[in-house]
């Protein structure tokens, strides 16, 4: 049913970034915001460039000025994430409104800093150790507890470089190859009570609008739908719900997919993705999350002005 336009706000002009226009959670942004009567463009963020002079902040795309814009939506890759902030950032400066603002974006994108940020705000989460130097490998997985670990990769997504090692040795060995690679990594405990389930609330601005519970596929214990776990649409606790929301205000943003597991001492925070997918969690739920991004947009967006450096 489509809304009644009489009773929506001013028409905005919007800006999606995004790579990909065939992508669905981009056709369907750009099918919501249409429908309540906005005008919306998507811009790839690599084709933006910028320049930047004393209190002076202009874009371009494709060889025209980028101008006029009241909002930006990023649906920003994790390849692309430092240029495509870049280019969110300048947005920003140019007083454009976004609701995952540049910086909210690199905090979740950075599984160290994300953890220490929740940690500090009372949410609980896995148990996590990060250390540097191998003379204190055998320290740092002692201040864990005993095995299982769950290894991941500081900036992966979408449960890429997550390894399960079932011992101590393990551990240890994956630890010292990764150190090896020189690559930047987290060690955490593993929740076995879990059984390989997850919970997805998807938040936009002060509530949960929805939620489903993603299963592993046998024989691994990542539930994420394209690595071959499955979805059935979820009731999260008044708690969950809470613990999601506190999560992505504690990073700043005001959508985000954030992925909990249920423990014994209750939810815990795996991760906050500030670029969630909209197919599952649409499909699964049947619930218009894109009309809610845009609704809400709506509802946050404060006048057009240059925001401060």
């Amino acid at each position: 049913m489509r809304p009644d336009r009489s009773a929506l706000p001013a028409a905005m002009k919007l800006a999606i970034l995004s790579r990909n226009t065939r992508l669905y959670s981009t056709r369907r942004l750009v099918e919501a915001a249409r429908t309540r009567g906005h005008t919306v463009r998507i811009l790839d963020p690599l084709r933006c460039y910028m320049r930047i002079a004393a209190g002076k902040f202009s874009l371009h795309y494709k060889g025209k000025q980028i101008t006029g814009y009241d909002a930006v939506i990023p649906r920003i890759g994790a390849s692309v994430t430092r240029y495509g902030t870049a280019v969110l950032r300048q947005f920003e400066m140019m007083g454009t409104y976004t609701p995952n603002p540049s910086d909210a974006i690199l905090r979740a994108r950075d599984k160290l800093r994300a953890h220490q940020i929740l940690a500090a705000q009372g949410i609980d989460m896995p148990v996590t150790v990060f250390g540097d130097n191998p003379d204190d490998t055998q320290d740092l997985l002692s201040m864990l507890g005993p095995a299982p670990h769950v290894v991941k990769l500081n900036e992966g997504a979408q449960g890429t470089g997550v390894i399960l090692a079932e011992k101590t040795s393990a551990s240890r060995g994956l630890v010292e190859a990764l150190r090896g690679l020189y690559a930047n990594f987290l060690v955490q405990e593993f929740i076995g009570e879990a059984d390989g389930a997850d919970l997805r609330c998807f938040v936009v601005g002060d509530q949960v609008v929805a939620a489903m519970r993603r299963q592993a596929a046998e024989g691994d214990f990542r539930s994420n739908l394209h690595l071959g776990g499955t979805a059935a649409l979820a009731a999260a606790t008044e708690e969950e719900r809470d613990v999601a929301v506190r999560s992505a205000r504690a990073l700043g943003l005001e959508v985000a997919g954030v992925d909990l597991i249920r423990s014994r001492r209750g939810p815990l925070v795996l991760e906050v993705n500030s670029t969630p997918g909209l197919e599952g969690v649409e499909s699964v739920c049947r619930v218009d999350v894109a009309g809610a991004i845009i609704a809400n947009l709506e509802r946050a967006r404060p006048p057009r002005r240059p925001a401060s450096p």
